[in-house]
């Protein structure tokens, strides 16, 4: 399927810019909590997940969402997005990264980009259950790269349940992402990114003392630091370098085999240019790309009397195309 040339998002009068766009529902955004039934499942490696549901309906259709990069079920764009998904019937599943829930995990791993088996576990949960035989899939950002990679890995293999998948504001190559957050004028994001992230390193040092060490933490300003000193060493990585080649999503797009619509503005301020995969649009016929050019990082702002956003509107839009 060639890109999706003309996107039907139309930002409020002075919504313009990336970086309001990004701010400003962080901030001032008040959504519902729709996730309110928590699940704790273990994983096959000893440590958990807690799984936010919302049961409301019995029609046999089930989302699972995606966070990301240091968030959680109760951020404003999932608890955003399941509303929109509650008044079209569909029961949510919102699931926690490990340490993300308000409890740190029990390993010394967390998560990252790349960790597709946390994924694949809350996907096989639910379909478990019995009672879904229509499952789509929605992620953000980070969550967003993680179903991209784990549909991307599956190919043709994938449950045939899962019949579609939507991700918003995705960093496909995480090595031009990260260095595209090391510029001046987005140190505000990075910042906050790694204030919460040495604080969930300090709690590993006090839970595992000896085994995690502090090198230079509070001296570290980007992500190459953070992710070649940690990220990498605690998930099996050579280096932070090795680890953006091999959590990203961007060269197994080619791969995926259900329909799948990845949205990603033109001017978010976190994304580079290698982030926007028209090729693998062009090429796998599964994969669907939209650019609209202005939307921020999971942005995409809209005013109306049902407080949702452009991009809850789109992927009921896309999920319930035949």
């Amino acid at each position: 399927m060639p890109t999706i040339k003309i996107s039907t998002y139309r930002p409020p009068w002075g919504f313009w810019n990336g970086h309001l766009q990004t701010i400003y529902p962080a901030l001032y955004r008040r959504v519902p909590w729709i996730t309110r039934k928590r699940e704790r499942i273990r994983t096959p490696d000893g440590d958990f997940l807690d799984l936010d549901w919302d049961t409301s309906h019995h029609t046999g259709r089930l989302a699972i969402l995606s966070h990301g990069l240091e968030g959680d079920s109760k951020n404003h764009y999932i608890q955003g997005m399941a509303a929109a998904l509650q008044r079209d019937g569909w029961d949510v599943l919102a699931w926690n990264f490990r340490g993300c829930s308000g409890e740190q995990n029990r390993l010394l791993r967390s998560y990252h980009s790349g960790a597709t088996e946390d994924l694949k576990a809350v996907v096989d949960h639910a379909l478990a259950t019995g009672r879904y035989g229509h499952v789509a899939l929605v992620g953000f950002s980070l969550g967003g790269n993680m179903m991209l990679k784990y549909l991307g890995d599956l190919g043709a293999d994938a449950d045939p349940r899962i019949k579609r998948a939507v991700a918003f504001s995705v960093p496909c190559d995480l090595a031009s992402s990260s260095r595209k957050l090391e510029s001046l004028i987005n140190r505000i994001y990075m910042q906050r990114f790694l204030i919460r992230l040495r604080g969930k390193i300090r709690e590993k040092m006090a839970l595992f003392p000896g085994q995690i060490q502090d090198t230079d933490l509070d001296a570290m300003r980007t992500f190459r630091e953070f992710d070649g000193a940690y990220t990498a060493p605690l998930h099996g990585f050579a280096s932070a370098e090795d680890y953006w080649q091999r959590a990203s999503c961007q060269p197994v797009l080619g791969r995926i085999a259900l329909p799948t619509l990845l949205v990603n503005a033109r001017n978010d301020p976190f994304l580079a240019p290698a982030c926007f995969p028209e090729e693998a649009a062009r090429e796998n016929p599964f994969f669907h790309f939209e650019a609209p050019p202005i939307g921020g990082h999971i942005g995409f702002v809209a005013f109306n009397a049902r407080n949702e956003y452009w991009s809850e509107t789109r992927t009921i839009e896309f999920l319930n195309e035949s």
